[in-house]
């Protein structure tokens, strides 16, 4: 197993950036794909980025692309989330997640570790 724990989540304003760090313990972090999901009240977990266990492969939902990085550093055991040019649609909890199989995903139900979310909320 694997243990997620998000942080960097707060209030911004518009057009503003942001960094999410999500540290890892457990098992073996450099055998997991990693990945960045966002939610809002009474709607689903959207994909936002993924990254693979080696870093050489990023992924990004259209919404984000541009905006958002995603990066990771194995020797630490975490992953990151740069955002900028924030806009209030961006709002939202956004969880860390994890994944040991060969193929990066973005469906949320392939990812089977998960952290506890931090919030970023978007003023206009």
């Amino acid at each position: 197993q694997v243990q997620l724990v998000e942080s960097g989540g707060g209030l911004v304003q518009a057009g503003d950036s942001l960094r999410l760090s999500c540290a890892a313990s457990g098992r073996t972090f450099s055998n997991y794909n990693m990945a960045w999901f966002r939610q809002t009240p009474g709607k689903e977990r959207d994909f936002v980025a993924a990254i693979s266990w080696s870093g050489g492969g990023t992924y990004y939902a259209d919404s984000v692309k541009g905006r958002f990085t995603i990066s990771r550093d194995n020797a630490k055991n975490a992953v990151y989330l740069q955002m900028g040019s924030l806009k209030p649609e961006d709002t939202a909890v956004y969880y860390c997640a994890a994944d040991a199989s060969r193929l990066v995903w973005q469906d949320r139900a392939r990812y089977g570790y998960w952290g506890q979310g931090t919030q970023v909320t978007v003023s206009s």
